[in-house]
């Protein structure tokens, strides 16, 4: 029976590329999603992914939807913590509850899908996790001290569960990709674009594919003896 994979924020950008890998490579995916009712009906039609709506940031709607995806698709053995947005803003014109929704949805929502499917892995003598961070995580961002902190996080997050799950045959392991070619990165203004791809050695934006076939790799079954590492994917922006 295919392993199950939950893919959050799965049916846009990134996370939509991640979902179909996975199904490629034979898992049983279940993507989520925070609001875009449209996109997520046209992914789940084309696909046959089943999707589910509920928002990652929250701990009870993330508890009932685990609990019903493992009753209508199967216990979650491959955890892919992708949800995350932006509010920029430089400190000074920074709101706390500009703070508060990018950590909460960036960081928070991997200690919410982690607590609620680790214990079946930890049972179950198996379990997959990554977490999707980000080179401004790890080399920093203006404009972003709420983002570039949720990020970072994640990778500090990473380890230590790496260290918990290390003897029960789970993996957790965190990608932290560069600028990708999405629907966020291409409402940049096209002058600063340019000056960003100027910065990247390889000499272009990374494709959705150059981060999921890192996933596929660190969820493989054979890929037991990964865990606890940061996979940078970011074309030599920032070699960390």
């Amino acid at each position: 029976m295919a392993r199950v994979a939950l893919v959050t924020g799965g049916t846009r950008g990134i996370g939509e590329e991640i979902s179909r890998a996975l199904q490629r490579a034979g898992r049983t995916v279940v993507a989520t999603y925070a609001s875009n009712d449209k996109a997520a009906e046209a992914f789940s039609k084309e696909t046959g992914i089943r999707v589910y709506k509920f928002d990652a940031a929250n701990f009870e709607e993330c508890s009932a939807a685990v609990t019903k995806i493992t009753a209508e698709v199967g216990p979650i053995e491959i955890l892919v913590n992708n949800a995350g947005i932006t509010r920029d803003g430089t400190l000074q014109k920074m709101s706390r509850d500009m703070w508060d929704a990018v950590i909460d949805t960036n960081l928070g929502s991997c200690y919410n899908l982690c607590k609620l499917t680790f214990e079946h892995m930890r049972n179950s003598k198996f379990g997959r996790i990554v977490n999707i961070g980000s080179i401004n995580g790890q080399a920093g961002q203006y404009g972003q001290v709420n983002y570039a902190a949720a990020k970072s996080g994640i990778h500090g997050f990473t380890k230590a569960l790496a260290l918990e799950g290390a003897r029960f045959g789970i993996t957790v392991n965190a990608i932290a990709p560069g600028y990708v070619d999405t629907e966020m990165v291409r409402a940049v203004p096209p002058d600063v674009l340019v000056k960003i791809v100027a910065r990247i050695p390889v000499g272009r934006l990374g494709k959705p594919g150059d981060i999921s076939r890192g996933v596929v790799f660190l969820t493989d079954d054979d890929c037991d003896f990964v865990t606890g590492s940061t996979l940078s994917i970011n074309g030599g922006q920032h070699m960390y």
